[in-house]
């Protein structure tokens, strides 16, 4: 039966190719969402393996953060960037799953995220959601909690108020447009646990601090970042 399902997915595939994001070429049998040769050329910043990074320093003073990590650079032109406009706005919310696992099998390789308790994505506004019809940080954690062997949760930060897009706003507009957006919740089960907050990608990270503030009124608890790129 298993080679009947086979044949037909090959007979499939001749006439409607799954294609690689990344280059465009169609994939082999065993390759899924990237070729072999594009995620071998990925950007990867390898940040997770080094005790300071340059993404630590965007919350110098303004949230206090155990470690902040991102998989690859963001470049305009770039694989990532296809991956990150297939993840938000073509519908492949399974890339971001793929991305996340991949990525969290480094981190847990690495060992640095080892007394993480709980991955908790960015969530979106429910008026956001019903339009997007998913979370892509929510995806990106399914994929994180698979390759850390770490639960995700969605019940610990609500998005409260809904905001305009950030994409062409400058550092403190973005601030000034998310500080008050996110609310922590299930303050009780929180308290006390190592918090993996995940998004999409890093860029002035005013809406992952606004997110932070919120889980650090929570006592004891630690936070730290993880997101699939950076621009930085």
């Amino acid at each position: 039966m298993k080679k009947i399902f086979q044949w037909i997915n090959d007979l499939v595939s001749i006439f409607y190719p799954r294609l690689c994001i990344g280059c465009g070429e169609a994939l082999q049998r065993n390759e899924s969402h990237l070729c072999l040769r594009c995620i071998l050329h990925l950007p990867e910043t390898n940040y997770h393996l080094s005790k300071e990074n340059p993404l630590e320093k965007i919350f110098w003073g303004r949230a206090k953060v155990e470690n902040v990590f991102s998989f690859l650079y963001f470049r305009k032109g770039n694989t990532v960037q296809s991956i990150l406009h297939q993840l938000k706005y073509k519908g492949n919310k399974e890339i971001g799953a793929f991305m996340g696992e991949m990525y969290g099998k480094k981190l847990a390789d690495a060992g640095c995220l080892a007394d993480v308790d709980v991955i908790v994505p960015i969530p979106l506004h429910p008026k956001k959601m019903r339009i997007r019809g998913y979370n892509q940080s929510e995806w990106i954690a399914m994929g994180l909690s698979k390759g850390l062997n770490v639960p995700y949760s969605n019940d610990f930060l609500v998005r409260a108020t809904f905001t305009e897009t950030q994409t062409k706003k400058a550092r403190f507009s973005r601030w000034e447009n998310v500080k008050d957006v996110f609310q922590a919740s299930r303050t009780d089960e929180l308290a006390g646990k190592h918090v993996l907050v995940c998004d999409d990608v890093l860029t002035t990270g005013a809406t992952t601090e606004a997110a932070i503030q919120k889980l650090l009124e929570v006592p004891g608890v630690r936070v730290s970042v993880v997101t699939i790129a950076t621009a930085k």
